[in-house]
């Protein structure tokens, strides 16, 4: 499996979490935030979503913010995801799981810690982690999320594609607002080398696909179904945002080697876009926004 591309903390173009810019959220200042859909954006502020899905691995660990795109979801697309946490916390012996009362739309909710990305391959076959999280790796590459937060009051603010500054403004008002959050099953990502934060990322796992193969149930099955259904009115968009991000990494990659294995990959068909959010925006760490919530 290739390793090259994703480079932990800093990711691609090794960006410094450090580095200042200015304060109109035009550089990176290390507040990295990321717009996704309803309902998958509180699924993940309140803990129930552990595995971000994305046709791109992740430019960056640490605290990723969390904003919630302008579509209103439909009723079926939030049943359709609740029924699927429902099910995959069934195979843990996890019943009766609190779901978010509202799910707000143009707002910023909170975040969480990235601290790693693997390939779908692994995550599925990794027997250290709860089945249910194996079973939220549907996608080319999975996020790993802990220490959900969410902010008492959600702030209204509009979204970027990709992975974008968080602006110093908004930063320095929701970081003030936040509160953990208890999820069903909080899990802690064990790291393949505990002396390096980095090192859990695409091809640091060693597995045999076979003997680690989950068995899913008829129930387990549906649930996936549905999910990957409730995502299907994303993907065309995707299709364009992971086009225009791949001519975008090509320029910035210019003489420089291979292209990153963030724009190698193809677009998952179950990846989700952002709707109508604006083009115009801060400085982006490399990614449109293509992914299955």
């Amino acid at each position: 499996m290739r390793r090259g591309g994703y480079s932990g903390r800093g990711g691609f173009g090794h960006h410094s979490s450090s580095s200042s810019s200015s304060s109109d959220g035009r550089g990176y200042h290390g507040n990295p935030c990321l717009t996704m859909h309803q309902p998958w954006a509180s699924l993940l502020v309140h803990g129930i979503k552990r595995v971000e899905g994305r046709s791109w691995p992740s430019p960056i660990t640490g605290r990723l913010w969390i904003h919630a795109a302008s579509k209103v979801p439909d009723p079926d697309t939030i049943k359709a995801m609740e029924d699927f946490y429902r099910e995959i916390y069934a195979v843990d012996g996890i019943t009766g799981i609190n779901f978010p009362q509202h799910y707000p739309v143009s707002r910023l909710l909170g975040c969480v810690e990235v601290v790693g990305c693997l390939r779908s391959q692994e995550l599925v076959c990794w027997e250290d982690v709860p089945q249910s999280v194996r079973l939220e790796g549907l996608t080319d590459f999975c996020w790993l999320c802990e220490n959900p937060q969410k902010l008492v009051v959600p702030f209204e603010m509009r979204g970027y594609q990709g992975v974008y500054n968080l602006e110093r403004r908004i930063y320095d008002g929701a970081v003030r607002g936040l509160t953990p959050v208890q999820g069903p099953l909080p899990v802690k990502f064990p790291l393949p080398d505990p002396r390096d934060r980095s090192s859990l990322k695409p091809g640091s796992l060693t597995f045999d696909a076979p003997k680690s193969a989950l068995q899913k149930s008829p129930s387990v099955t549906a649930a996936i179904a549905g999910a990957r259904a409730a995502a299907t009115q994303f993907s065309k968009k995707d299709h364009n945002a992971a086009a225009a991000c791949t001519s975008h990494a090509r320029e910035q990659c210019s003489g420089n080697g291979d292209l990153p294995s963030i724009v190698q990959g193809s677009t998952a068909a179950y990846s989700q876009n952002l709707d109508a959010e604006p083009l115009r925006r801060p400085r982006l760490e490399y990614g449109a926004s293509s992914r299955w919530h």
